[in-house]
C-alpha cells in the first residue's frame, strides 16, 4: 500500500498532515510513504527529516497513491494528480460544502472526513479537534502572555511570588 503525504496548497496553512515520527509508524506496518517536495517546510520539518525514516520524496507523489493524507479537502486542481479509486483522509469540512463534496465523488476518490471521527475512546487517537484544540489553548495562552507584557501573577519563585 502506498501513502502519499501532499503538500497543502493554501499558503496561509502551516501544518502537514504527518510528522517523521509518524511516517515510521507507516513504515513498520509495511506501506510504502512518499511526500511531496516541501510539505512539511512550513512546520519546521525539511524533506530530510522524512527521507530519514524512510520516505521518498517526489513530485509525482500523489499520482499513483492508495492512501493520500492532508490538513485539508483537496481543491478541484488538487484531484487531477490522484488516481481513480485513492482515498483521502483530511479535515473535509463537509457541511455546505456540498459542490465540493461532489467533486470529489466525481474524481473517483472516497474521501474521510477526520473531523467527524467519533470521539470515543478507541478513537481519540485520531481525533483531530481535541488536539487541534489543545494547540490553539496553548498557543492563545503563549501569545497572550507576551501580549500581556509582565509576568504572570502568582507565578512561584524560589525567592517568592512574583506579583
Amino acid at each position: 500500500m502506498k501513502i502519499a503525504v501532499a503538500k497543502e496548497i493554501d499558503p496561509s496553512e502551516p501544518r502537514v498532515a504527518a510528522s517523521p515520527d509518524t511516517v515510521k509508524k507507516f513504515k513498520a506496518l509495511g506501506a510504502e510513504i512518499a511526500i511531496e517536495p516541501g510539505a512539511g517546510i512550513k512546520s519546521g520539518l525539511p524533506d530530510s527529516e522524512f527521507t530519514a525514516v524512510g520516505a521518498t520524496v517526489s513530485a509525482d507523489a500523489l499520482k499513483d497513491a492508495d492512501i493520500i493524507i492532508k490538513v485539508k479537502r483537496p481543491e478541484a486542481s488538487e484531484l487531477a494528480q490522484y488516481k481513480r479509486g485513492a482515498l483521502v483522509i483530511a479535515i473535509m469540512d463537509p457541511y455546505g460544502n456540498e459542490a465540493a463534496l461532489k467533486t470529489i465523488a466525481d474524481a473517483g476518490v472516497s474521501a474521510f472526513a477526520m473531523e467527524l471521527m467519533p470521539r470515543i475512546t478507541r478513537a481519540q487517537v485520531m481525533d483531530v479537534l481535541s488536539s487541534q484544540a489543545n494547540l490553539a489553548g496553548y498557543r492563545a495562552v503563549i501569545e497572550g502572555a507576551e501580549a500581556f507584557g509582565r509576568a504572570f501573577p502568582m507565578m512561584m519563585t524560589a525567592a517568592g511570588t512574583v506579583p
